[in-house]
């Protein structure tokens, strides 16, 4: 891949553009990173608005309609869908683990089977988050387990 940064004038507008053959996930994922204008993701709690590092989240849950974010020890409504913090988000670092979840993998401290061929995440925060089967092959492939 071939990347040029050119010199504007102040007057002309800032530009990206991406010459491919076909547009892959990677390409969609870093367009909606530009478009979001950086990586923080809005989240709320109580009256408040609040900006997040996406690595400061541990996990991700949709509990009735609603999205929320776990951090090591606040919650945080996000008004983003799964699907859409998927395409947001770094790709190697979080993973759909099951319909209602995505989980941050570098917030890990242990990995346990669990019971129907699910796992059990132990996360540093001393959460515990299960994975599903569905998802389980998946997750031990971006482990490299």
């Amino acid at each position: 891949m071939k990347v040029t940064i050119l010199d504007i004038t102040p007057e002309e507008e800032e530009e990206i553009i991406i010459k491919c053959s076909a547009l892959t996930e990677d390409m969609v994922r870093l367009i909606n990173q530009f478009r979001q204008g950086g990586a923080k993701l809005t989240a709320y709690q109580g009256s408040g608005m609040f900006f997040l590092e996406p690595e400061d989240v541990f996990y991700f849950e949709s509990v009735d309609q609603k999205v929320f974010a776990y951090c090591k020890s606040e919650v945080y409504q996000v008004k983003s869908k799964l699907y859409e913090l998927l395409e947001e988000l770094p790709a190697r670092d979080f993973i759909r683990v099951s319909k209602s979840s995505i989980l941050n993998l570098n917030k890990i401290k242990r990995l346990a089977p669990a019971f129907g061929g699910r796992y059990e995440a132990l996360l540093e925060n001393g959460e515990r988050v299960i994975i599903s089967r569905q998802y389980a092959s998946l997750l031990k492939e971006k482990l490299g387990v």
